[in-house]
């Protein structure tokens, strides 16, 4: 009877990717490193002081550091959503205005010199009651409001709380 060899084992190296000009990548931006640190950051604030003490206070200043067409959009914004929904609660997540209900963030303001893109986005996170069939959008880019975008967002994140 044949004895059986035991397989050979062959070592295997981390592939490192790189650029194009053969600079090595970390796989994330340093915008989005940044934003993973504001949000550890917030983790650790959340946890030394009391919950929601000024969380509206926090995002109204961090609102007011964006450069002048996303500070406005994220003011408007703002007042949208908690007319909407006065029920939710403003806080800060990933460095960016979010807004709360029991904890968890129903929607977001993503404005566009965070991740130096063309337009602001206005997100919903899984918790937002917006389901509509088997598709239905999360998020929607913002360059500029009408009154129409503005009640069409009232309506969404009232949907979304309810």
């Amino acid at each position: 009877m044949a004895e059986k060899k035991p397989a050979k084992k062959t070592a295997t190296k981390a592939v490192r990717r790189t650029s194009g000009a053969g600079k090595a990548t970390g796989g994330f931006t340093e915008d989005e490193r940044a934003a993973m640190r504001e949000r550890a950051r917030e983790l650790k604030s959340a946890r030394s002081s009391a919950a929601g003490a000024n969380d509206e206070g926090v995002v109204l200043a961090k609102i007011a550091e964006m450069p002048a067409p996303d500070r406005a959009m994220g003011e408007r914004l703002h007042a949208i959503i908690m007319a909407s929904a006065p029920s939710l609660s403003p806080r800060l997540w990933y460095g960016m205005p979010a807004y709360a209900k029991e904890g968890k963030v129903v929607c977001f303001y993503q404005n566009a010199n965070k991740f130096k893109v063309r337009y602001g986005t206005l997100g919903f996170s899984d918790q937002a009651k917006l389901d509509e069939g088997q598709m239905w959008p999360t998020s929607f880019a913002l360059k500029e409001l009408t009154a129409a975008d503005e009640a069409r967002i009232g309506a969404l994140v009232r949907r979304a709380v309810s």
